[in-house]
């Protein structure tokens, strides 16, 4: 019946491995035993995965899932995700096909066949569309695969007046099915490095697109007490799950989806679109007035960047509720491959000694060979930001942010004053965050001018940060990035590695209000701000409100 409550495919049981038996090492630990997902390829122990050539499709479109399985059938679902799920699409029992898998699929592609297509109803709405593929095994469990569609809006069926744009750069980052994402993974000489290019012609990592209620985040909780050795929960729960390495770093799941279910409960209208859409279709902001981000939002390309401060200088409004702006990212082969050499990019980039196109390389915002420091476009920087609450990265941190400038129409409603904290029940300060370099002026902070920097940048709120997990001896302590992001981003800084080491060191997490032409940026920068939205923290949920009021209001 119409009126039946939506029942989720992926409520029930999930298929596990059978159980073995090994031996276990005493110094076996997540950092020497990166795992991956790979098809198991064995008929015994049925899969299915299926992927799409393209994130992104219009009405009307005709969506081709590629899939390989070892199952004789296999059935897909396809639902409109959200806080009123709606089912558009099921197909069961259809004939299986199995397609072995290349070894570099992770920076190839899988090139497996189609196996299923999908017209798109021409008047459906926008929105993030989750594909639940499944197959039985012989012994009657159930194994479960999640791929995604984002529709995207059209002249038709585009409602209101904001946009909110994923943050798939970041997601693909992140990916490691196949083999590798940009941090870890089977690429290089000895089969251990993360890829520098990445497919998007291939399946997700268990845990970015769904997860169940409960899954850990990567914030310690509950606070640590004194002489606790350091913990990274994430990392315990994945394991226990058999979830994907990063699952708690990027994805839907666990970032972007908390700020779409609270936007549609409280009423706003918005469309949906991928950061792939806004490098390849940039007039697609010309239909709002307000874009919108959130979660972990790390990875951007020279287009996007130039794309959106071109927007909020015709009047537009940019709200950012996310953290870790960091990376320049190139998106090649019509936007399925995505390129980033990180700290190889300065002896291994292709485009590094190119005089038309080093502008594009793939380092850090902030590095010398870039100098595009990202306060220009979002008001605060990756560099000047980063950690917060887990591992050795402060974890005793106040989890919330302190308010400084209380008048700014961002509190409007709030009932903050000057040295508030709000957000701290909620968590939302962590588990990366940008910054800037700031001084003290009778009580109140401002940024230290630099090159990149905007100086109209207003401060409204802010928490220390650390880019280093600060070591205590303790007893049997392992902890896990240590000094390496320092270190690395210190290298590619301009400034000489012990000036830029000092520099980056300590940083903060702000939220920042910033004009630019006739349009205004919002930012509030952490990857956590989400969890207020969840977590019905009354400030953050009324700041993220004057936000959206006051960008998305006619003009």
């Amino acid at each position: 019946m119409a009126n039946d409550p939506f029942k989720f495919p992926e409520v029930g049981p999930h298929a596990i491995l059978p159980r073995t038996v090994r031996k276990g090492y005493a110094d076996e630990h997540f950092l020497s035993d990166y795992r991956f997902q790979f098809p198991r390829e064995d008929r015994e122990l049925a899969e299915v995965f299926v992927y799409t050539d393209r994130m992104s499709f219009d009405p009307g479109e005709t969506v081709e899932f590629r899939g390989s399985t070892t199952a004789d059938t296999w059935s897909i679902q396809i639902y409109r995700d959200g806080s009123k799920p709606e089912m558009v699409h099921e197909s069961f029992d259809l004939p299986g096909s199995f397609t072995k898998t290349s070894e570099t699929a992770y920076s190839d592609g899988c090139d497996w066949p189609v196996l299923h297509r999908w017209e798109i109803p021409p008047t459906l709405r926008s929105g993030f569309y989750r594909v639940v593929s499944t197959c039985q095994r012989a012994n009657g469990e159930r194994f479960v695969q999640h791929h995604f569609v984002v529709v995207r809006p059209t002249a038709e069926t585009h409602r209101g007046r904001i946009l909110f744009m994923l943050a798939t750069g970041t997601w693909t980052a992140y990916n490691d099915w196949g083999g590798a994402n940009h941090y870890f993974g089977t690429w290089g000489p000895n089969k251990n490095e993360g890829s520098p290019i990445l497919s998007l012609k291939r399946p997700w990592t268990r845990g970015m697109l769904w997860l169940p209620k409960g899954a850990a985040r990567i914030m310690t909780a509950p606070l640590p007490d004194m002489n606790d050795a350091p913990r990274f929960p994430s990392k315990e729960w994945g394991y226990s799950g058999g979830w994907g390495q990063y699952y708690a770093a990027a994805g839907w799941a666990q970032f972007d989806r908390h700020f779409a279910v609270w936007a549609e409960r409280e009423g706003y209208d918005f469309d949906i679109i991928t950061q792939t859409d806004l490098h390849y279709r940039p007039e697609i902001l010309d239909d709002y007035s307000c874009l919108v981000t959130v979660g972990h939002d790390e990875y951007w390309s020279y287009d996007m960047r130039k794309t959106v401060e071109g927007f909020v200088e015709r009047g537009g409004g940019f709200s950012r509720f996310g953290g870790n702006f960091l990376w320049q990212i190139r998106l090649e082969d019509n936007g399925s491959e995505q390129h980033c050499w990180k700290f190889k990019a300065p002896t291994m980039d292709p485009v590094r000694d190119d005089p038309e196109r080093k502008h594009l390389l793939t380092a850090s915002w902030e590095s010398g060979g870039v100098n595009w420091p990202g306060a220009s476009t979002v008001g605060v920087n990756g560099c000047h930001g980063m950690y917060a609450s887990w591992g050795g990265f402060a974890p005793r941190g106040s989890r919330g942010f302190t308010v400084y400038r209380p008048e700014h129409w961002a509190f409007k409603g709030t009932d903050l004053r000057y040295a508030d904290i709000f957000g701290a029940e909620a968590g939302i300060f962590g588990y990366e965050v940008d910054g800037l370099d700031y001084t003290f002026r009778q009580g109140l902070p401002y940024p230290v001018e630099a090159p990149g920097v905007p100086a109209d940048i207003d401060i409204l709120a802010m928490s220390p940060a650390v880019l280093f997990e600060y070591e205590h001896e303790g007893e049997g302590v392992r902890y896990y990035v240590r000094d390496s992001d320092l270190n690395g981003l210190a290298e590619l800084a301009a400034d000489d590695f012990p000036t830029a080491r000092r520099k980056f060191q300590y940083g903060s997490g702000m939220v920042v209000g910033m004009k630019r032409g006739r349009g205004e940026v919002l930012t509030a920068g952490s990857c956590e701000w989400i969890m207020g939205l969840t977590r019905s923290d009354p400030f953050t949920e009324q700041i993220t409100r004057n936000a959206l009021d006051r960008f998305s209001a006619p003009r």
